[in-house]
C-alpha cells in the first residue's frame, strides 16, 4: 500500500476531487494547511501598512491506495492541479506498512475498499 500525499492550491481542490472520482478513487482525507516553499510568500497592504505573508494556504490530500494504483493517482492529481506557476504544490508517495478497518478488523488492501 502507498499513501499519496499531495499539497495543492485550495482553488484546485474541486478539480482534483472530480478527476479522482473519475478514476474510481472514493476515499481521501483533506486538510487545510499552511507552508512555504519556493514561493516564499507575498506582501500585502492593509490600512497603509505593509505585511509579509510567508506561510501560504494549501490543501493537503491523503489517499491510501494499493501499490499498483499509486502512480496513476499521483499523475491524476498532478494533471488536474497544475497551473504552470510556482506554488502548484508537491506530491509524495509514502509506503504504508499496514491498514486496519476499525469496524470489521479487516486488514491490508481489503481495509481500503
Amino acid at each position: 500500500m502507498i499513501m499519496v500525499e499531495a499539497l495543492i492550491r485550495p482553488q484546485k481542490l474541486d478539480d482534483v476531487k472530480q478527476a479522482l472520482t473519475e478514476i474510481g478513487i472514493k476515499g481521501m482525507t483533506v486538510t487545510e494547511v499552511r507552508g512555504a516553499g519556493k514561493q516564499k510568500g507575498f506582501t500585502q497592504h492593509y490600512r497603509g501598512a505593509e505585511y509579509t505573508v510567508n506561510l501560504i494556504q494549501k490543501v493537503k490530500l491523503e489517499i491510501v491506495v494499493p501499490d499498483d494504483e499509486a502512480k496513476m493517482v499521483a499523475e491524476t492529481i498532478a494533471k488536474s492541479a497544475r497551473t504552470g506557476e510556482i506554488g502548484d504544490g508537491k506530491i509524495f508517495l509514502i509506503p504504508v506498512g499496514e491498514a486496519i478497518r476499525i469496524r470489521t478488523s479487516e486488514e491490508g488492501d481489503t481495509a481500503l475498499i
